[in-house]
């Protein structure tokens, strides 16, 4: 009778309990539901729902490739969910795709409604679904493609003068942003430093804007110059316009050119590019009327320019930067600046062109080897007036070609700096020391004039202890031709920025000397 007694009350024990339990469960999924305790990144979909999502939003058909790459690395689990819904980064890609403006990027943004729709519905988000998660990602490479890669590089090789840095994979990316948004925030992905200041900008410029701009300054036909002394109700207008611009602390409305005015004239043509003195002129005027619209298609073109440029060239510990239209060079050395230089760069018919390769010489007493093209258009006919013409310019016959010898009056002067190149481009002295006075400085045939080539030099030269300035200065005015290897070759980049923020915050906008800007911004805001 035991045996039998204790098995009857097992089987009653174990009924009862499992009523209990599922009672249990009944109250705590009431619908019934089948409860799932996976983990969303443990869930994995169709890989066919790729497809599927691609047919019903065509718009982001672009991107397929990337998302296919992302899910195949994820064994085609979420990425976007996690036990508490949509992760932190989804929730932050929302916010910067909603404000894209901020990046310089004015573009249509694909399934905006629907976007906005997922992230202020928050009942939806505490689950996966296989549209937000495909959205999210599509759309995460749209903004990828937008902020750090820009347009794309057919569109600027219609131009005919630039393309874009090679295309970057994005997919590896997510995986770090995932697990730290924060570096959404930074440049990690090669964006050139100089974008971010240059957002800041143009924040600036956006509030000045929201708050009326500035008022265009009349403009006297008769008027020459304004010096400190004079009095005129422009004056005025240019007291307001630098305020308005930071240029001048304080508007004291006054009519008359006084101290406090010839100082932020001073800082404001410092950062246009002009010559640095106290007379206003009709095209400095000229160029205070423009727009703060304008200002701010200039800053959002820059920025485009910046997304082209891998940050890798920022590495280097020398660098050498030429800015076209600020007719400048800058010497870097640990991020710093260690020699500014103005130089002389390509006419309208001789661009000089955008591009970057590795200083590896330079050479002391230089030939010049005259192109072929100048010979041809320039040379040639100048002989055929003048028989003397090779001896008066110290030129000679070097088999077909025609070379001008070393000295003070060649046209490359006494030192040049070469980064080989197709294009054919270097660095040089020159003895049209006059030209360097100018504000607009595009008169070459292409190549690069410096205003500083000595001290170039010794810069470059600086950690060989067989040079010093004195011998620099040997090499340059006496003796044969001698070139110079460099241990350690110097990138040298040269570039093309009409907007340009320095280490102190402050913007510099320089003319736009090939006309590029307008084209750029046609592209940029029609895309």
């Amino acid at each position: 009778m035991r045996k039998l007694l204790f098995p009857i009350i097992v089987i009653v024990f174990t009924i009862v309990f499992t009523t209990v339990s599922c009672k249990k469960k009944s109250e705590n999924n009431p619908a019934g539901k089948q409860q799932n305790t996976s983990s969303p990144e443990d869930m994995a979909f169709d890989s066919t729902q790729v497809e599927t999502f691609f047919a019903k939003y065509p718009k982001l058909e672009k991107y397929k490739p990337e998302v296919e790459s992302l899910y195949r690395k994820h064994q085609f689990h979420y990425v976007w969910f996690d036990k508490n819904g949509i992760n932190e980064f989804g929730n932050l890609l929302h916010n910067k795709i909603n404000n894209l403006a901020q990046e310089g990027v004015q573009t249509v943004i694909p399934y905006k409604e629907k976007l906005d729709e997922i992230y202020d519905d928050s009942d939806d988000n505490q689950k996966p679904n296989i549209d937000i998660e495909l959205l999210n990602s599509a759309l995460y490479f749209f903004y990828a493609d937008k902020v750090y890669h820009g347009l794309d590089a057919q569109k600027t090789k219609d131009i005919g003068w630039y393309l874009p840095r090679k295309k970057q994979s994005y997919v590896s990316y997510l995986d770090s942003l995932l697990i730290n948004p924060s570096l959404i925030n930074k440049d990690e992905k090669g964006v050139l430093g100089q974008y971010y200041l240059l957002k800041d900008v143009l924040q600036k410029y956006r509030q000045i804007e929201k708050k009326g701009g500035w008022k265009a300054i009349t403009v006297d036909p008769d008027m020459k110059s304004y010096k400190p002394g004079d009095s005129a109700v422009a004056i005025a207008q240019i007291r307001q316009r630098l305020f308005v611009t930071g240029d001048i602390t304080a508007d004291s409305k006054s009519a008359v050119y006084d101290s406090a005015l010839a100082t932020g004239i001073l800082k404001y043509k410092k950062r246009s590019g002009n010559t640095l003195n106290k007379t206003i002129l009709p095209e400095h005027i000229k160029n205070m009327n423009v727009t703060v619209a304008e200002r701010i298609k200039t800053i959002m073109v820059n920025m485009e320019r910046c997304r082209w440029i891998s940050n890798d060239i920022t590495k280097a510990r020398e660098l050498i930067v030429i800015n076209i239209p600020a007719y400048e060079l800058t010497f870097l050395r640990d991020g710093k600046s260690v020699l500014k230089s103005k130089v002389v760069v390509g006419k309208a018919l001789n661009k000089t062109v955008i591009f970057s390769a590795p200083m590896k010489y330079i050479v002391f007493r230089p030939y010049w080897n005259v192109p072929a093209s100048i010979l041809k258009k320039e040379i040639l006919p100048a002989i055929e007036k003048n028989p003397n013409y090779l001896a008066e310019h110290d030129m000679e016959w070097k088999d077909d070609y025609v070379r001008q010898k070393p000295g003070p009056e060649n046209s490359l002067g006494l030192v040049k700096f070469l980064f080989p190149n197709s294009n054919a481009i270097y660095l040089h002295d020159t003895p049209s020391k006059s030209l360097f006075s100018q504000e607009d400085r595009a008169f070459s045939h292409g190549c690069i004039r410096v205003a500083k080539p000595k001290e170039l030099a010794a810069m470059i030269m600086k950690n060989d202890k067989n040079w010093d300035l004195e011998k620099i200065e040997t090499a340059m005015n006496n003796g044969e031709e001698y070139w110079y290897t460099l241990k350690n070759k110097i990138p040298v980049y040269i570039g093309y920025f009409t907007a340009w923020v320095d280490t102190d915050g402050v913007v510099h906008f320089y003319e736009d000397v090939y006309d590029r800007d307008e084209t750029l911004a046609r592209l940029l805001f029609n895309r």
